[in-house]
């Protein structure tokens, strides 16, 4: 292919000193393009693949994830095998543990979606909770203070009932605030964003310490997990279990491709390259 000369200095000099100089031009067409080497079109792949969309069933269950509320009580272990059970799948993976007794948010990952479990795991994620202060405060505005505060990197350790080592760690909290507080009952709702692995019965514990009445969490639900909100198509148990049934008994699958999104919703938001089934030879 032929490439642009450069422009000599002698050449420029001539030209300023009045002389006529041929500046070279730059060819903006390939050269020997019909020489090239390529394969003939008998070689060409046909199209393969599918939309994500219209995988067939199994496929598609295969690549798939649930945006899963959890109830509580039971752990995410115990979810997370209770879904491998139903869609009768070898492997499951979700996008961080979820507490016993918090809701919520719990990104369920099944078969070959399980290979983005750890981007979904250092996602951020947000929570509303609940603090109980154990004595009263003077006003909301001091709670709704001593909330906003607490931002920026934190010291965090992990709480006693915590499964993990208790080492003391930084955490990052985005942004927080107060929803709602009732002096009555000295009850606070609030919603706080934050990095993966945060600690919000710790941050609640530092809030007593802060305003210097002590206090601790009372209930937790999670809104969000990196980019799967609770209204991106968060379903329950019970919806993933009769969708199962659905299938099994009326060979219907509408219901199953409700509750199942496909893998490429998860990556939505990184950066893509878009390949051609005719490139794939060459």
């Amino acid at each position: 292919m032929g490439a642009c000369a450069p422009v000599c200095p002698q050449a420029m000099h001539i030209e300023l000193m009045g002389h006529a100089a041929v500046i070279p031009q730059c060819k903006s067409q390939l050269s020997n393009f019909d020489k090239l080497n390529v394969m003939t079109a008998h070689y060409t792949p046909l199209p393969s693949g599918a939309n994500p969309l219209k995988r067939e069933i199994s496929e598609y269950v295969r690549s798939g994830f649930i945006n899963l509320d959890k109830p509580s009580n039971p752990s995410s272990h115990e979810v997370v095998a209770w879904i491998r059970r139903i869609l009768r799948v070898e492997k499951t993976g979700h996008s961080g543990t979820l507490d016993p007794k918090v809701t919520g948010c719990l990104i369920v990952c099944i078969e070959r979606a399980t290979r983005l479990v750890k981007s979904q795991q250092s996602a951020g994620k947000e929570y509303v909770g609940i603090v109980r202060l154990h004595n009263a405060i003077e006003s909301e505005a001091q709670l709704a203070r001593a909330i906003e505060t607490l931002t920026g990197a934190l010291f965090q350790r992990p709480p006693l009932i915590a499964a993990v080592k208790r080492q003391l760690r930084v955490r990052t909290i985005y942004e927080s605030k107060l929803v709602e507080y009732d002096p009555e009952r000295r009850l606070g709702i609030f919603w706080v964003s934050c990095e993966a692995g945060t600690y919000i019965r710790t941050l609640c514990v530092h809030l007593g310490l802060l305003l210097g009445v002590g206090g601790q969490m009372q209930e937790l639900r999670r809104v969000r997990s990196g980019i799967m909100g609770e209204k991106d198509n968060m379903v329950t148990m019970h919806d993933v279990l009769d969708a199962q049934w659905q299938y099994d008994n009326n060979k219907d699958d509408s219901y199953l491709r409700r509750v199942i999104l496909p893998l490429e919703k998860l990556l939505t938001s990184h950066k893509r390259l878009v390949m051609k089934d005719s490139a794939v030879s060459s």
